[in-house]
């Protein structure tokens, strides 16, 4: 443990699977450094006061980690998490960060959301409204972290050509990939609280892991991850009932 801090302790758990990696899941350590630091930028941001409620989102943001990490650990791995960690280990690092990404937000992100916010907050709606810029607020501190993320990657693989002409594209890009990925997280978490009071929630969310799934598998097609990314936009939508 880390003194009570739920960040770093967390933090903690994400280094120990790094240094225990088995070799067989190399590729896995991709995603998982990113995340590790991404979470660790996030702690930073709590302590400097850049958000309304530090204490809500350290809780959604430890809530959310446990959710990779139990599909880490193998204890609940939905099909989104399962051609993520399956995808073939010669891609780019980009790629497989990238898948990781696409697992972890289109499918954990609501749940995690759900899990922190009750229904009865849901009912007051300037509750709602700061619970809305927190999760807005993430987005500035990992877009603080692209270039930084971009020079790790570089650092850790070799980068094709074709990689390194992309890279002023991601870093221009993420921005508009966070947004956009932001709010039908937000949407779908408003789908699966609708759900969550009428008795459907685990129709919905079975539904959530179909279409989760399908943005991963679409993105293991052979090609550029971020320029199909850049054409077919990032995250997926739940469909009204």
């Amino acid at each position: 443990m880390t003194d009570g801090n739920p960040i770093a302790d967390v933090v903690a758990r994400m280094q120990d699977r790094l240094d225990t990696l088995p070799e067989e899941l190399a590729h896995r350590r991709y995603f998982l450094s990113t995340y590790l630091r991404t979470t660790e930028a996030v702690g930073r941001a709590i302590d400097r006061a850049r958000f309304e409620d530090p204490d809500w989102v350290e809780r959604w943001d430890v809530q959310f980690a446990e959710l990779y990490l139990q599909a880490h650990d193998g204890k609940l791995v939905a099909r989104p998490w399962r051609l993520a960690f399956d995808a073939p280990e010669t891609l780019p690092a980009l790629a497989h960060v990238l898948l990781g990404i696409n697992a972890h937000v289109n499918y954990d992100l609501p749940q995690a959301l759900l899990a922190v916010i009750s229904d009865e907050d849901f009912l007051d709606q300037r509750l709602m409204d700061r619970r809305r810029r927190d999760h807005e607020r993430i987005d500035g501190v990992l877009a603080e972290r692209v270039g930084a993320e971009d020079d790790e990657l570089a650092a850790s693989s070799a980068k094709s050509l074709l990689d390194r002409v992309l890279t002023p594209l991601n870093r221009l890009s993420s921005q508009r990939f966070l947004r956009e990925s932001r709010q039908k997280v937000w949407h779908n978490t408003v789908e699966l609280q609708h759900a969550r009071l009428d008795g459907t929630y685990d129709k919905r969310l079975a539904e959530l892991e179909v279409l989760s799934a399908a943005k991963v598998a679409d993105l293991l097609r052979p090609g550029q991850v971020l320029l199909r990314l850049a054409v077919t936009g990032f995250g997926v939508t739940l469909p009204p009932v």
